[in-house]
């Protein structure tokens, strides 16, 4: 639901209203239905712009609208200045997706504005590059009636026509501001007996029809539709078949510039045309410059900000580089410092760890020749052990004849000549590998007495 700030925000956008006070009031008065209080307000303001028009200076105004002629062509004043302003009804600028605001050169040339602001409450918005955003749904009712309109007039005449455009009117009223163009209105009354002449002789004639599609944004309406309806009662369409020129102008405002009702020849149409465009020649001269000094300005502007801020990140890359250089520096030094540490911790603990595995090798040693007891004499019941390691070195040892392998293993232990703990004691003829499964066989048992030679095989 659309809260109060939203309304009031909307509310002054759409009637050009600045005192948030009074737009307060008068919302609260319609009861903050935001529909209601601008159709009131808009209904209150469009006799006194009618009267405003009529009475105002002869420099800021036009003549009096002449009498139509029995063509039905009404003679068009000067169109530099609207000969009458018509407020469109809100349902037409919120069943659209732009909603034409500002006046830009001569006070008549509009540049139309979206009210981001209300996005929420009508489904307006503006994306980027200017353009409409996407719509709430696939396609508004608006567009879809005026596509409906563009199919059945295609149909009905397919050869030569003026392209309308299959958008809503405040589209179309956009797409004429943004092309710097007039807008060609036409309304369409299917039951009408003049219709199909007038769209098949006159609208649809090659010199019309390229005209109209060169110089015009074009757009079309059945009168029977709730768009068409509605413009139809905007521009007081008396008479059918019925043509205008426009313009957007402030708000919800559009300059009538010209209108044919009732049947027209070609040569009259084009003639009629040719002399709104000549007149509003200047005006859209002068908003096509106006909106080219303004984009070279913007661009001027970009252009100054672009090398601002490539002068600000030039600026800010140096910064940062010489921080990240320094940072680099004294994580270096830090890191160098934190190795150095970490170096002479592991050094002294490597040394701590071998002289604690060398005293334990050693009490290990000890302990092993303390376990083999005195060397016996030699006798009868006595094992004479050699033993050569890997390096070429050999140690003897006599055993008693009852003693296991596991003591050989012992004195092998014992003398520290090996720095590795998985050896096996093996011997050449026949080779036999006595591994830790036969420690615990007696020399004699092993085959081993009276002498044996044995060579350590490192494992």
């Amino acid at each position: 639901m659309v809260d109060v700030a939203d309304k009031l925000a909307c509310f002054q956008a759409v009637t050009g209203l600045e005192d948030p006070d009074l737009c307060t009031e008068i919302l609260q008065a319609h009861g903050w239905d935001l529909e209601l209080a601008i159709s009131s307000f808009t209904s209150s303001n469009q006799s006194s712009a009618s009267t405003i028009t009529s009475d105002s200076d002869p420099r800021d105004s036009l003549d009096p609208t002449q009498t139509a002629s029995s063509s039905g062509l009404v003679p068009a004043p000067n169109p530099s200045i609207a000969w009458k302003l018509v407020t469109l009804p809100f349902s037409v600028i919120s069943g659209s997706l732009g909603l034409v605001s500002g006046a830009v050169g001569l006070g008549l040339w509009a540049a139309g504005g979206v009210l981001s602001y209300s996005l929420g409450m009508i489904g307006l918005g503006q994306g980027r590059g200017g353009e409409s955003s996407a719509r709430l749904v696939s396609v508004s009712a608006a567009a879809s009636e005026a596509m409906e309109f563009v199919a059945a007039f295609e149909r009905d005449y397919p050869t030569t026509r003026p392209n309308f455009v299959g958008e809503g009117f405040m589209d179309a009223l956009q797409r004429s501001r943004n092309s710097f163009k007039l807008l060609f209105v036409y309304l369409h009354s299917p039951d009408h007996p003049d219709s199909p002449v007038f769209c098949e002789r006159t609208l649809c004639s090659e010199a019309v029809a390229a005209f109209v599609n060169e110089n015009f944004v074009a757009w079309g309406a059945d009168i029977r539709a709730s768009e068409g309806f509605k413009m139809s009662n905007s521009l007081k369409a008396s008479r059918f078949p019925f043509c205008a020129v426009v313009m957007p102008t402030t708000n919800q405002r559009i300059a009538l510039l010209q209108q044919v009702e009732g049947p027209t020849s070609p040569e009259e149409m084009l003639t009629m045309l040719q002399k709104v465009l000549e007149e509003s020649s200047p005006v859209l001269v002068a908003a096509r410059l106006d909106a080219e000094e303004r984009r070279n300005n913007m661009r001027l502007r970009e252009e100054q900000d672009a090398a601002y801020r490539a002068a600000l990140e030039a600026d800010q890359a140096r910064e940062r580089q010489r921080r990240e250089e320094q940072e680099r520096l004294e994580r270096e030094a830090a890191e160098a410092e934190q190795k150095r540490k970490e170096e002479e911790e592991a050094h002294e603990r490597a040394a701590r760890e071998a002289a604690e595995k060398e005293a334990a090798r050693a009490r290990m040693r000890e302990q092993k020749a303390l376990s083999l007891g005195d060397e016996p004499e030699k006798g009868p019941s006595v094992t004479q052990v050699l033993v050569r390691f890997p390096t070429g070195e050999r140690k003897e040892r006599r055993f008693h004849s009852t003693a296991t392998i596991q003591s050989v293993y012992d004195y092998v232990d014992s003398l520290g000549c090996l720095e590795v703990e998985d050896y096996s004691l093996v011997s050449n003829f026949p080779r036999v590998t006595y591994g830790r499964d036969k420690q615990s066989l007696s020399l004699k048992e092993a085959g081993l007495h009276p002498q044996a030679s044995l060579f350590v095989e490192l494992n």
